[in-house]
């Protein structure tokens, strides 16, 4: 069946354009009818490939966007939903996954998702039970046909048609930030993301940065630049880091300061602001452009594509009116100095300063760590005996208080202490983000705790960075929490090779080596 979404942004010659909706609260809502009437003007309008539907944006409850998604199929034109991690568990998601095949709705932007705000007598617990890296991992396994243990043996399913991508936000002010931003996109690449669509910003030298790192690290994947209609209402709320990962900076803020006195309250600057961005994201190479915003109209949408048409062929003089950097903010690359863009040469991070302190305690942390948690070295042999020894992992008070007394623990069972420089993602991230930072970050602050604490991959870089050993973030995949092991000795796990360090670090359960070692004692017996 025919993906007009999905051949746009294949097609080299084509420029993919997608048109955000945001169903709002409710069923019968002016939101709700407003939303399918722009579906309806898109899908007759032909110049749109597909229409994004949100997915409870700013943490709050809306309908489903899932049956908005039916809705909008059955007008005639491609819907692509935003599927977030926030709200919902592994099960539910799958259970989400296999309704969204049976209505034929196959596109996903696949997200952390903004924390929790508000809802039914107040705020909901947050589930972030999947990071995106694992949400685009199980799409990928449900599109080969899912296969899982049976009463009667394996069970596969019917292959599913999905085409997924995730998002990633240039738009960071720190090394740290970006850098785990970048990181975590290569992840999602690697378990199975599609396409790419960046956060919401304003540094055309950003939208290159991101552009060129996809191909410069030959990740061969279809990206698409966010062009976000802005009017300074929602301006100044950016501004202030009230929508997290969206970012506005005072330069740009006081010039729409000035055009709201416009007759028009800026109307026109603002949707030529958006053709001119179509324009520079084109002539860069971007295989597609999201085009959102509050209130927008489908004739709008239609000017900002037939204008960026007409302006696209002139891009390069248009780099210089999109000059907002971050005062101070890291790029990834050196500044071309002729076309306001970036050279293909890395920034000397060397000399760089770290974005957040590093104590005796990472210090102490490591050596311990090198002695005792190191498979094959010093202390590691002995641990791993004494804990083959004991019968219930369920006792382990004296642990449980130590790592919460040093980091905070949770008792998940399943330890990434070592995968993030002896922090803890399930206390210290509120988004339990177990393979990189969410965008949500400013300035290295939480998005959860602005000015109050920084981001824990800004600390666990920052602490890797210090000894050389940043990279160690983007070197592997780390599953989802092992929920069998909740409350349960994390060490013990650990040296009996039952947690997820087991398959990094090659530690055998012991009942491995027992079948292991039994080929071996056969051959013996034989020969003799």
């Amino acid at each position: 069946m025919e993906n007009r979404f999905k051949e746009s942004l294949l097609d080299k010659k084509t420029m993919s354009v997608t048109w955000e909706l945001v169903p709002g609260r409710g069923a019968r809502e002016k939101a709700q009818e407003s939303a399918l009437l722009a579906a309806e003007q898109a899908a007759k309008g032909g110049k749109v490939h597909a229409l994004t539907i949100t997915d409870n944006p700013g943490g709050n409850p809306a309908m489903l966007a899932d049956y908005l998604g039916e809705e909008i199929l059955k007008l005639g034109i491609e819907p692509l939903v935003h599927f977030t991690c926030k709200d919902k568990n592994r099960n539910q998601m799958e259970s989400q996954l296999y309704a969204l095949d049976r209505a034929g709705v196959r596109n996903l932007l696949v997200m952390t998702g903004d924390y929790t705000e508000s809802g039914f007598q107040g705020r909901p617990k947050p589930v972030f039970d999947l990071d995106p890296t694992h949400g685009v991992e199980l799409i990928g396994e449900m599109n080969h046909g899912l296969e899982y243990p049976g009463m009667k043996g394996i069970i596969r399913h019917q292959p599913s048609d999905f085409f997924a991508g995730a998002a990633v936000s240039p738009f960071k002010a720190t090394e740290a930030e970006q850098m785990v931003q970048y990181f975590k996109m290569k992840k999602k690449i690697a378990s199975g993301a599609e396409f790419i669509v960046t956060q919401l910003g304003y540094d055309a030298r950003k939208f290159h940065e991101v552009l060129q790192f996809i191909k410069l690290n030959d990740l061969n994947i279809p990206i698409i630049g966010n062009i976000y209609i802005l009017p300074y209402g929602a301006a100044r709320i950016m501004n202030q880091n009230k929508l997290p990962g969206c970012v506005v900076t005072d330069k740009l803020l006081a010039e729409l300061d000035q055009e709201k006195k416009a007759e028009d309250k800026g109307l026109s600057a603002r949707l030529l602001r958006a053709a001119k961005m179509y324009a520079i994201m084109k002539g860069m190479g971007f295989a597609g452009v999201h085009i959102g915003g509050n209130n927008v109209k489908y004739e709008q949408v239609e000017y900002i594509i037939n204008k960026g048409e007409e302006l696209s062929s002139k891009w390069m003089d248009l780099i210089r009116e999109f000059d907002y950097p971050i005062p101070g903010g890291f790029y990834y690359y050196e500044k071309d100095e002729k076309t306001g863009l970036n050279t293909t040469i890395p920034v000397d991070r060397k000399n760089l300063p770290l974005n957040a302190p590093v104590g005796a305690s990472f210090r102490a942390l490591r050596l311990m760590h090198s002695l005792i948690f190191t498979p094959n070295q010093a202390f590691f042999p002995i641990m791993r005996s004494i804990y083959k020894a004991r019968k219930n992992p369920r006792k382990h008070s004296l642990e449980h208080v130590i790592k919460v007394i040093s980091n905070d623990c949770k008792d998940c069972g399943d330890c990434a202490l070592l995968d993030m420089a002896y922090l803890c993602p399930m206390s210290q991230c509120p988004k339990n983000q177990r393979n990189g930072a969410c965008g949500g970050s400013f300035q290295g602050w939480c998005e959860v705790y602005p000015n109050e604490k920084q981001c824990v991959y800004v600390r666990a870089y920052s602490r890797l960075k210090k000894v050389g050993e940043e990279h160690q973030l983007d070197s592997y995949h780390i599953p989802p929490a092992n929920w069998d092991l909740y409350q349960t000795s994390s060490w013990s796990n650990f040296y009996l090779g039952r947690d997820h360090s087991a398959a990094i670090l090659g530690i055998p359960t012991p009942e491995e080596e027992v079948a292991k070692s039994q080929p071996q004692a056969e051959k013996k017996d034989v020969a003799k």
